[in-house]
């Protein structure tokens, strides 16, 4: 089943600290499903992998792979824009940051569960009905 992914699990792939067997059930997958994102996911991990090489922890060369490695993955963007009120109407509805509402939307739009490290979001997909990918 589709699901729509979070830049919690991504960074598990990117960053070894950040790794889980979670992070690892997600990996395994998308070997024989696809999942769908918001483009907000490839702001936040660019950012993510921008700074691992501010802080030294990853080269650029290594960070620009991982971004191409991360294209080839069965993810599709999702390019319908949500609407700000909206975003903010859930984010206050369930104390998420806007960010963290962005995936919620699509989730609820689509109807799909959020893979999910992050414990509000995956509560607040908990609570809106759409649930949280098992491992």
């Amino acid at each position: 089943m589709p699901f729509v992914l979070d830049n919690s699990v991504v960074c598990g792939w990117l960053l070894g600290k950040q790794a889980t067997e979670y992070t690892a059930a997600i990996a395994r997958q998308l070997q024989h499903d696809r999942a769908v994102a918001p483009p907000l996911l490839r702001l936040e991990y660019a950012n993510v992998l921008r700074t691992a090489c501010k802080r030294q922890t990853l080269i650029a060369a290594d960070a620009q792979r991982a971004i191409r490695l991360l294209g080839n993955l069965p993810i599709e963007t999702d390019d319908q824009k949500p609407d700000a009120a909206q975003l903010l109407a859930l984010a206050l509805r369930y104390d998420l940051t806007a960010y963290d509402a962005t995936y919620l939307e699509l989730a609820l739009r689509k109807q799909l569960p959020i893979a999910t490290q992050d414990a509000e979001l995956a509560q607040a997909a908990q609570i809106a009905g759409v649930g949280v990918v098992a491992a």
